[in-house]
């Protein structure tokens, strides 16, 4: 008993910011240098009255294009921007996109490894026979969360939603998956005000951080330096314990398709690990870091190149401090 993934669809919103937009608000920061080393040229952000739920709905409904909404047994739905506090936003769903009532419907909160863990938890479900189809959701409005002011963060973080079919199959396509939780590091990427522990404040300060960014504690805040340490010092080593549990070298892999939070950290990690150029997916200039959306994403515009059976590597890591990953195999266009 095995499960794979069938298919993978994704969207994004209409509004495109692209670095030449971005020069209009900060005139003094040279965004030509950001896009050769991050590797973004443009970004989309949600509208003031869109959410990520609309997004959801509208990468679902193209994936129903192609696949039965009626044969979805569970969905999982991976965001950072709910609805609401309550209900959880993947019942609302459930109903949105019409489909069968018996089915399991529920919310995870995390960031840049959500989708590792939800496909693993799609696994889980399917190989222990509780389900045969998983509809697994990512959908993220950063947006909404930066300052006006924070050049940095604006410059990064994009919109998008994704949905991936995983469904029972007789071949195993999913290898073995390994999960990392640093909690201590919970305030190195954090929106602080507005949920229970500190209620939004409207009258919360302005605080200048890193090159003149600026946000207050009810706006997205990252600690780019942190974040970028806790990367180089445990990606490298936890890819290779992947590796090492699904009994495979480096050559033996197709293909790395890591979160694509920047170019210059992929980069890094890339050659960390000694892997040659085209057997690691980079591909930012056209969305940005979309948080839990950008393995997905990569997956999809990778597999327009498959022709056989291609073993690869998917590695999260981020917000939480969190990070998971394991091995896939694909045989043909998601």
């Amino acid at each position: 008993m095995g499960a794979i993934i069938k298919a993978i669809e994704y969207v994004y919103p209409k509004n495109k910011v692209t670095n030449e937009d971005l020069v209009r608000e900060f005139h003094n920061y040279d965004f030509s240098k950001f896009e050769v080393k991050v590797g973004i040229k443009n970004r989309y952000w949600v509208g003031e009255k869109e959410t990520a739920l609309d997004l959801a709905v509208q990468v679902c409904e193209k994936l129903f294009e192609s696949q039965d909404r009626q044969e979805i047994d569970y969905v999982l739905y991976c965001t950072q921007s709910p609805e609401y506090f309550l209900p959880t936003t993947a019942c609302v769903l459930q109903n949105k996109l019409g489909l069968k009532k018996n089915i399991g419907a529920l919310d995870f909160n995390l960031g840049c490894s959500g989708f590792t863990y939800g496909v693993s938890l799609a696994k889980g479900l399917i190989t222990s026979g509780q389900v045969k189809n998983v509809l697994l959701v990512t959908a993220e409005t950063y947006s909404k969360y930066l300052h006006p002011k924070d050049k940095s963060n604006r410059a990064i973080f994009g919109d998008a939603a994704t949905a991936t079919l995983l469904s029972f199959d007789e071949i195993e396509g999913l290898g073995e998956f390994l999960f990392g939780t640093d909690g201590s590091g919970y305030d190195k990427l954090i929106v602080k005000n507005g949920a229970s522990r500190f209620q939004f404040d409207p009258q919360s300060p302005e605080i200048v951080y890193g090159t003149d960014n600026t946000y207050t504690d009810n706006h997205l805040y990252m600690n780019g330096p942190e974040v970028f340490n806790f990367t180089s010092e445990v990606i490298p080593n936890f890819t290779k314990e992947i590796l090492e549990k699904n009994n495979v070298k480096t050559e033996n892999i197709n293909q790395f398709v890591f979160h694509q939070a920047n170019a210059f950290m992929l980069n890094f990690i890339r050659k960390r690990l000694k892997i040659v150029t085209e057997n690691f997916f980079i591909d930012l200039e056209d969305g940005g870091n979309t948080v839990s959306c950008t393995i997905p994403i990569a997956l999809k515009k990778y597999s327009q190149s498959i022709e056989k059976e291609t073993t690869i590597a998917i590695v999260g890591f981020g917000v939480g401090l969190s990070w998971s990953g394991g091995l896939i195999k694909i045989k043909n266009k998601l």
